[in-house]
C-alpha cells in the first residue's frame, strides 16, 4: 500500500496526478523547481491553453502519431469526457471551438492553473515550489525517497512529470530523461515535434509573412505518399509553418534523412483539366498581358514570380502567344509547387517533443516502471506524442491520471 507519494513537476501531468494521488488518501507531495506552477500550461494555445479534444476514444487514438495502442488504456480510463467533466465540476465553464478544440470560456490558461492548484490544495497536496529534484533514490530496485537541491525526502512512489525538453524557460529541461536513465530506462532520442519546417528554398525570403487557406501539403518520399494535409499555413523567413505544416511534420521528423520532398497545392479544389481552362479564361479577360502580369486573379502576388521559375515558362512572354505545353507547366506547378525540406526547427522552437522514456519499460495500465517498483511517468517525458489540436495535453491529464491512482 502506497503511504506517501512524491510527484516531480509541477505542469499538466504533474498536477492530476498529484490530486488522483491525494484523492486516493495517499500523503503527496508535488515539488516544483520553478516559483509557480504551470508555467508552459500558461503559453499553451497561444495563452488561451486547448485543454483537449471532445472526441471519442477512438478518433483520440487516431490522432495519435507515437505509440498509440499503449496509450489505449489510459485515454479509455480517462478520456476528453471525463476531463472536460472534472474541470467544470470544479468551477472551470469551457467551451468547444472549431476541430473540436476545448478551450477555457474566458480564454485564459491561468483560469486552467487556477482550477488545477485549487484541487491540488484542496485534496491535499503539500506543494513545494523553488525547489528542485536532484535524484531519485532506490533501494533493491525500490524507490525509496527523492533528494532535492534543499532535503531528502522518504517516500514509497515517485512520480516523473517532468515534461520534454521543449520551451526550457518553462522548466522542462530534460531532468526525466536522466532520472529514467540513470534507474536503467531506455531513452528514444528526444525530437522536435509540432514544428516548423526549414526549407533549403531561397524564396521563403521574398514571400515571408504569407499566408495561405485551403491549401494542400503532401509529404513524399520518392512516389510514394507518406501523408497529405490540407488547410492553413504560413510562410516563414526560413521555411513554413502553420497548422497543416505542424501536422506534418510530427509524421515526417523521424524519415527526413529519406530524402522526403513536399508539395504544395495552391488550388487543390481544381483538378488539372479546370485549372487549365482557369487561366485560358484569365488570359482571355487580360489579353495582351505578359504572363507575369497575368495571374494576380489565381495567385497571391508574391508567389507570382516563384511559380512562373519553376515552371520554367518565361514570364516576359505574351499569354496571347503562350502554347498548351507551357499552360500545363504552369498548370503543374501550381498543383505540384516543390519544397524542399532540410529539417525541423530546433527543439527550442517546437511545441512538443518526440522521443522520451521508452514505452516498453513502462505498464501501460498503470504508468509505473516494469524496472523499479514505485516508479512512475506521465505526460511528455513518456515516447508518445499527437497532432496539434488539444491531443497532447489529453495525453498528459490520461497518464498523470493513471500514474496518480494507487496501483
Amino acid at each position: 500500500m502506497v503511504k506517501k507519494a512524491i510527484v516531480i513537476g509541477g505542469g499538466a501531468s504533474g498536477l492530476i496526478a498529484a490530486y488522483f494521488s491525494a484523492k486516493s488518501g495517499v500523503e503527496t507531495i508535488l515539488i516544483e523547481q520553478n516559483e509557480k506552477l504551470g508555467k508552459k500550461l500558461y503559453i499553451t494555445g497561444k495563452g488561451r491553453c486547448n485543454v483537449t479534444n471532445d472526441c471519442t476514444e477512438e478518433e483520440f487514438l487516431a490522432n495519435v502519431v507515437t505509440n498509440p495502442k499503449f496509450l489505449t488504456s489510459a485515454i479509455y480510463a480517462f478520456p476528453p469526457s471525463r476531463l472536460m467533466d472534472l474541470l467544470e465540476d470544479n468551477g472551470l465553464n469551457l467551451k468547444i471551438e472549431r476541430g473540436n478544440r476545448v478551450f477555457p470560456l474566458s480564454d485564459k490558461s491561468s483560469d486552467v492553473i487556477k482550477c488545477f492548484s485549487n484541487m491540488c490544495l484542496g485534496a491535499g497536496v503539500k506543494v513545494h515550489l523553488n525547489e528542485k529534484v536532484l535524484d531519485i533514490l532506490t533501494e533493491n530496485e525500490k524507490v525509496v525517497g527523492v533528494k532535492t537541491n534543499l532535503e531528502t525526502y522518504s517516500c514509497d512512489k515517485v512520480i516523473v512529470a517532468t515534461g520534454g525538453v521543449t520551451y526550457k524557460q518553462t522548466g522542462s529541461t530534460g531532468d526525466g530523461y536522466k532520472f529514467a536513465k540513470n534507474l536503467g530506462h531506455s531513452i528514444v532520442e528526444p525530437i522536435a515535434g509540432l514544428s516548423a519546417i526549414e526549407l533549403y528554398d531561397d524564396f521563403c525570403k521574398s514571400v515571408m509573412g504569407l499566408s495561405l487557406k485551403n491549401v494542400s501539403l503532401t509529404a513524399k518520399t520518392g512516389d510514394k505518399v507518406i501523408s497529405s494535409e490540407f488547410g492553413e499555413m504560413l510562410f516563414t523567413h526560413f521555411g513554413i509553418s502553420g497548422p497543416i505544416v505542424l501536422t506534418l511534420s510530427s509524421q515526417i521528423n523521424k524519415l527526413l534523412a529519406k530524402n522526403i520532398d513536399l508539395y504544395l497545392d495552391l488550388k487543390p479544389a481544381l483538378k488539372e483539366k479546370q485549372l487549365d481552362a482557369r487561366l485560358l479564361r484569365d488570359f482571355g479577360e487580360l489579353k495582351n498581358k505578359l504572363l507575369k502580369n497575368s495571374l494576380h486573379l489565381l495567385l497571391p502576388k508574391a508567389l507570382i514570380p516563384v511559380v512562373i521559375e519553376k515552371s520554367g515558362v518565361n514570364g516576359d512572354k505574351n499569354t496571347s502567344v503562350l502554347t498548351k505545353e507551357e499552360r500545363q507547366k504552369l498548370v503543374y506547378t501550381i498543383k505540384n509547387l516543390r519544397l524542399k525540406p532540410k529539417g525541423l526547427f530546433s527543439l527550442d522552437q517546437a511545441i512538443i517533443t518526440c522521443g522520451g522514456v521508452s514505452t516498453r519499460e513502462i505498464n501501460p495500465k498503470t504508468m509505473e516502471s516494469k524496472k523499479i517498483s514505485g516508479l512512475h511517468f506521465s505526460g511528455e517525458v513518456i515516447d508518445v506524442d499527437a497532432f496539434t489540436g488539444g491531443f497532447n495535453l489529453q495525453i498528459a491529464f490520461a497518464t498523470g491520471y493513471l500514474a496518480g491512482n494507487i496501483d
